[in-house]
């Protein structure tokens, strides 16, 4: 049930940006858990100015084509399955839109099963009413 905010430069095409977020869903199925009718995803464009960040900090380096992947998931994953997300995703959007792995930034946030309401009103991830993950 992730929920992922994806951040760019505006000025991509339509194609890109639609291969951009089926690419974001095949590594999300194959390598983070994630069933193939679970997608919610919103896509940003940006102005010039608007999406700021270093383009050399712990990687890079960074081009104009940078790409931030804010991925809010219901449960906590192992490190193993992060680290294969990780990877999958560079691999699939390497392969489709053609970005390179140094131009994908990924945060991972968790949050609780009662923090998400997908219709109706009703915590939907929640069966008894109760809390938890």
């Amino acid at each position: 049930m992730p929920l992922t905010r994806i951040s760019l430069a505006r000025g991509k095409p339509p194609e890109y940006l639609r291969v951009l977020s089926d690419s974001l869903h095949r590594a999300l199925v194959d390598a983070f858990e994630v069933p193939p009718d679970d997608r919610f995803q919103v896509i940003h464009q940006h102005e010039p100015g608007e999406l700021v960040f270093d383009r050399h900090y712990l990687g890079g380096p960074r081009s104009d084509d940078f790409v931030l992947f804010q991925v809010t998931a219901g449960r906590p994953r192992s490190t193993a399955t992060k680290a294969a997300f990780y990877r999958c995703l560079v691999g699939h959007l390497a392969e489709a839109p053609g970005l390179r792995p140094e131009d994908v930034m990924v945060v991972i946030s968790t949050t609780w099963l009662d923090d998400w309401s997908f219709a109706g009103g009703v915590a939907s991830m929640v069966q008894d009413g109760g809390t938890g993950r």
